[in-house]
């Protein structure tokens, strides 16, 4: 479970970060990634929220793939830098995958979000 400071919920971050944010397609994952380094001081811990659409499967199918994704994150969260806003989206094949699929194409998904400088 990822701590409430840790999750974005509110829909106009949701927004900015995938409107500003770089984004990165691996597998069955698309990464946005937005960082806000405008204010070191000010800045909050990284942050991640989830998209996990009807087309995943039904409720049941797109709970797992979210939790799957949730535990995922709580890592990868620890490696960004402060400011930072993660938008995971699954595709529909997301629920077809593996646990050990589904980390390797987050990780791959992050790092070239960050290779291109993601930047608000």
């Amino acid at each position: 479970m990822l701590a409430a400071a840790a999750r974005i919920r509110r829909r106009e971050d949701f927004t900015a970060t995938v409107r500003s944010g770089r984004r990165a397609t691996r597998g069955v994952l698309v990464v946005h990634l937005a960082l806000d380094d405008s204010n070191p001081a000010r800045a909050h811990a990284a942050r991640a929220g989830f998209v996990v659409s009807k087309a995943v499967g039904d409720a049941v199918t797109r709970n797992k793939v979210k939790r799957r994704l949730r535990h995922l994150v709580r890592d990868e969260l620890k490696t960004l830098p402060a400011g930072a806003d993660v938008v995971v989206r699954a595709l529909p094949d997301a629920a077809s995958r593996s646990y050990e699929q589904l980390e390797i194409d987050l990780r791959e998904g992050i790092a070239a979000a960050l290779r291109r400088g993601g930047r608000r």
